[in-house]
This record gives C-alpha cells, sequence and structure tokens, in this order.
C-alpha cells in the first residue's frame, strides 16, 4: 500500500466494498476483537493487528465464514499496559506490540474488501501518566497543559479534596492521587497511571477532533466510546457524595456534569456527520434505561448506539429478558435504535455466567441467548469467542495480571487443539483454556450440531429477512418461562420462541395469538433435524429456541 509520507495516511482511504448501506451499524452483525487475544503474527505470544488481519475469512468473505459487518477492536494505542491498553500514551500511532500504523491500514482495506467495518476504542476519559499531556500538566502549576486534567488542592489537614472513589478500590481506594511536585492532587476514577483529562478546558476537546479526524480520514468507520456517561466532570469539585446508584448503595465514584456532557457528545456527533456511514456506540455503565436512552439524544444527535448493561446484566429467565427487552423498547426515542450484548472484555463470558455451575448447561443456554441475541429489534454485538461457546477459564495465581480479576474472560481465541491452541507459535500471555481440546474453531467448523454452525446459521437467516434485521418487535403471550416475540416488516412475519426452563414446554399456538396456518420452523438451537412438531402445540425442549416463519414462504 502506497502510504502519503507527507500526512502519513494511504493515498486512497480504504472504504467498505459492497455489504450493507449507510446504517450498516442498524442491520449488521458487530463483533468484539481483544486484539492481546485474537491471534499472533510474530510470536511474542501477543495478539496484533496482523493477526485479526489473518484472521478476517473467519469473520466474512468466504463461504464458510461467521457473516460478520463489523469489528470493534479493543484499544491497541501505544500504552504501558496498566490497564491493558485503556492507559492510552498516543491516540494517533499503534503501540509496537500491536505492529504499525501500515498494519492497521493494511487490516482496514482487507477488512473493507470484505465489507467488514472497523470500529476504533476511543478512551477520552483519561490519558496514561506516561502522556506527554500529563508529563507537561505535572511539571509545574503554571504549565500551559496544566489545565488540560483535573487538578485539586488537598483539604487543610492534607487529605484528599474529597470522598471520592476509585472504580478499582483494590489497588487505591481513593480517586486522587498527590503530586507532590505540584502541591496537589490529580483525580483517577481508575487507576493513578490513568490521569482523568478536564473536558472544561476548550484545548482538549480541540485536540480530540484532532483525533477523531484522524482516525476517520484513515478510513475507521466508527468509534466505541470508553466510559462515555462520565466523560465530563463537575466543575465544582463537591463533597463527594451524589444519592443512591441503580442498586440502592452510595455512590461514591465521580459523577458526570450530563448537561455538558451530552453537548459534548452531540459536538462529536455533528463532526461524524461531515463523513459518510461512520458511527459511535458508547459504554454508558447505567442501569436505569430512563438515563441510559439521553445517551442518544433527544433528536438522535447524540450516540448511534448505546450499550445496555441493564440487558447484559439481566438474571436468566424469560421474565427478566423479556421485562428488559420491553422497556428498552418502551422507552428509547422515536427513531433510535436499541442493541444487545451478552459479554464484552470487563465481564464473565456469558456461558459461564449461564452455567450456575454446570458449564454444559451454561453452554445449552449460551444456545439459545444466541438466537436471542440474533433476532431481537436491535444491533448484536458478539465478543470474541462466544460463537463457539468459550467459558471463563481457570488463571493460576501466579499468572493473574489484570488489576480488577478480568483475565478469565480474555483469554487467547481458541481456533484448533494444539497447547497454544493456534493463537500463537510462542508463550501465551495468558493461559490457553484447558477446553480448547475440544472447544476450537476447526472442531466446530465441520460439526453442523455445533456452537458455530447454529451462530453460522442464524447470522445467514438474520441476513436473509428484513425482519429480522429492521422489523417492528411485538411481545407474545406464552407460558411463564418462555419469551415469545414477532418481528414483522412488509408482510414478512417471524416468530421466536425462547424457553428458558430446565424442562419440555409446549406452546399452544392458539395462545401465541398467531395465524395457525402456514408455521414452519427456520431454526432450532437443538442439533438439525426431528424438529418438524407444529400442531396445536409446538413442544420446545429444554432451554430450547426456534425461528418460526409465519408464512411458510
Amino acid at each position: 500500500m502506497i502510504v502519503n509520507a507527507r500526512r502519513g495516511y494511504p493515498d486512497e482511504v480504504s472504504r467498505p466494498r459492497g455489504g450493507l448501506g449507510p446504517e450498516w451499524w442498524r442491520e449488521g452483525v458487530l463483533y468484539q476483537v481483544y486484539p492481546r487475544s485474537y491471534q499472533d503474527s510474530n510470536g511474542d505470544g501477543i495478539g496484533d493487528l496482523r493477526g485479526i488481519t489473518q484472521r478476517l475469512d473467519h469473520l466474512a468473505g468466504r463461504d464458510d465464514s461467521l457473516g460478520i459487518d463489523g469489528i470493534w477492536i479493543s484499544p491497541f494505542f501505544p500504552s504501558p499496559m496498566a490497564d491493558f491498553g485503556y492507559d492510552v500514551a498516543d491516540y494517533t500511532d499503534v503501540d509496537p506490540r500491536f505492529g504499525t500504523l501500515a498494519d492497521f491500514d493494511e487490516l482496514l482495506a482487507q477488512a473493507h474488501a470484505r465489507g467488514i467495518r472497523i470500529i476504533v476504542d476511543l478512551v477520552p476519559n483519561h490519558t496514561s501518566d506516561q502522556h506527554p499531556w500529563f508529563a507537561e500538566s505535572r511539571s509545574s502549576r503554571t504549565n500551559p497543559k496544566r489545565d488540560w486534567y483535573v487538578w485539586a488542592d488537598p483539604k487543610p489537614d492534607g487529605s484528599p479534596p474529597n470522598a471520592w472513589r476509585s472504580v478499582f478500590n483494590r489497588v487505591k481506594k481513593e480517586a486522587w492521587t498527590f503530586d507532590a511536585t505540584t502541591g496537589q492532587y490529580y483525580l483517577h476514577p481508575f487507576l493513578p497511571q490513568q490521569p482523568d483529562l478536564n473536558w472544561w478546558n476548550p484545548e482538549v476537546r480541540k485536540a480530540f477532533e484532532g483525533i477523531l479526524r484522524f482516525w476517520l480520514d484513515r478510513g475507521a468507520d466508527g468509534f466505541r466510546i470508553d466510559v462515555a456517561h462520565k466523560t465530563v466532570k463537575p466543575r465544582d469539585i463537591g463533597a463527594g457524595l451524589f444519592g443512591e446508584n441503580p442498586r440502592g448503595t452510595r455512590d461514591f465514584t465521580p459523577p458526570a456534569d450530563e448537561p455538558e456532557l451530552h453537548a459534548l457528545l452531540r459536538t462529536w456527533r455533528k463532526l461524524l456527520n461531515e463523513y459518510d456511514d461512520r458511527m459511535t456506540v458508547g459504554e454508558c455503565v447505567v442501569l436505569d434505561p430512563d438515563r441510559l436512552v439521553d445517551f442518544y439524544g433527544a433528536d438522535n444527535d447524540e450516540l448511534h448506539l448505546a450499550f445496555n448493561f441493564h440487558f447484559l446484566r439481566a438474571p436468566w429467565g424469560a421474565q427478566s429478558f423479556r421485562d428488559r427487552t420491553e422497556t428498552f423498547e418502551r422507552v428509547i426515542p422515536n427513531g433510535a435504535w436499541p442493541d444487545y450484548t451478552l459479554s464484552n472484555h470487563d465481564n464473565p463470558r456469558a456461558v459461564s455466567r449461564y452455567a450456575g455451575g454446570d458449564i454444559s448447561r451454561g453452554r445449552r443456554r449460551g444456545r439459545l441467548a444466541a438466537m436471542m441475541l440474533l433476532t431481537l429489534r436491535g444491533t448484536p454485538f458478539i465478543y470474541y469467542g462466544e460463537e463457539i461457546g468459550m467459558a471463563d477459564a481457570p488463571i493460576p495465581a501466579k499468572r493473574i495480571v489484570d488489576v480488577a480479576g478480568r483475565d478469565p474472560e480474555r483469554t487467547p481465541m481458541q481456533w484448533d487443539a494444539s497447547p497454544a491452541a493456534g493463537f500463537t507459535t510462542g508463550d501465551p500471555w495468558l493461559p490457553v483454556n484447558p477446553e480448547t481440546a475440544t472447544i476450537n474453531v476447526e472442531a466446530q467448523r465441520r460439526d453442523p450440531s455445533s456452537m458455530f454452525s447454529l451462530y453460522r446459521r442464524l447470522i445467514a437467516e438474520r441476513r436473509a429477512s428484513p425482519a429480522l434485521r429492521r422489523g417492528s418487535y411485538r411481545t407474545l403471550p406464552a407460558p411463564n418461562d418462555v419469551f415469545a416475540y414477532a418481528r414483522e416488516l412488509d408482510g414478512e412475519r417471524r416468530v421466536v420462541l425462547l424457553n428458558f426452563a430446565d424442562r419440555a414446554v409446549p406452546v399452544p399456538i392458539a395462545k401465541l395469538g398467531i395465524p395457525p396456518d402456514g408455521l414452519r420452523i427456520d431454526a432450532s438451537t437443538e442439533p438439525p433435524g426431528g424438529h418438524e412438531r407444529i400442531g396445536k402445540t409446538i413442544e420446545l425442549a429444554p432451554d430450547e429456541g426456534v425461528l418460526l416463519d409465519l408464512d411458510g414462504s
């Protein structure tokens, strides 16, 4: 690829070929890659950008690919790795562990050739303490970049300015660290190595607009915004007590100045609107749906999508998922679009979370959850390895590296049954899950009853069905343990029945309130074959889901 030396950009900016239209982020199936753990291309035991490029055919581009439309890649910027990339030391480059900007450009070009969009993980709340900005800021109180971060005087007794606490309180309870050079505290709701930026400073905003344009001009298709719900802090530091959080306990973590935060998001949306087909999805850890939807904007002029953690954290059960889906559908603004995910790099994997101590049960439930994820109205996000039923891995005490104990859900992708799972020719940075001997892509690709084959089948059904991609949602009456809903568009009608019970449940057709004629089962979470069970009732096996075509067309 020829690169313009002056700008550092490819002469021809890569744009996606084929695939979905301008609102690809509504209709597509998106996939999270944790780059350290996806594929190592050079044998150093750490996944990298070239490794992702090598594995793109797993995602799209071939007849046996998964069928993914976009990839969110967790941070690959230069970083000391105190929080494994979420402590950024340079927003416009690639950490040598992950490769180079040329490797990013090649990944982008190869992904776009397959119709895959690339979403860059932006971390605007804080930088690394090794970022040049912070080095200047902490050098003196008169440095021009002093006000780029949140600094405050100690109390008269020398203690921190208020009672705010760190999210990573096993490392340090206070969200403040004293800097002896200048005699003030700096704010860090995460690690002390992650000082908070001051978003009231117009120079910080200008710098980030340049960062957004840097990646958009290279051809990136959008951004996942880290800590999108708390980036702008109150100007007045205050006492540090801010009422109760959604779980009913006192919340001592630094709050957001929400009017100013929403104004910032509107500014970024306006900037993205200057480019074709770009999007944002925010990490908004807000468990109150009425507050979550505020991040779309009253006029759909803020985030394109806001991650629904209320759904991700739902306990296993039909009523739980039914209620949370109906609530999201009720409160989301007209014209805005829902999204759903089951796992990510900060949460235990779905099959482990749903297992209740029995991983085989967790995988049965994982199949049911996959059908739900890929048939609800909204954009589905799949965490890497979810398509083969990867579980949290046991991590020996001497191999623990993450400050918050998130290693089990970040272990290397299980490509084959080899000792290093096909991930690396070296020593992997985290232990490979022992289950890779039986739970791996190579084995499942050849097995029509595997989790991978189920994901492929469901994604193909979704891609072929306008009703599943963009149709309306309607809950249907069903037995208590069954979550039933219809998806409809322009005469196409699909019905989904999900049995969350560990026993068989008969579902009377009459109770669903749908026409009994012309029903056909298009997909089941059970192994293929033996599912022509439509009469006056549909007999659902334990943990079974079925996708029905109402018209039999």
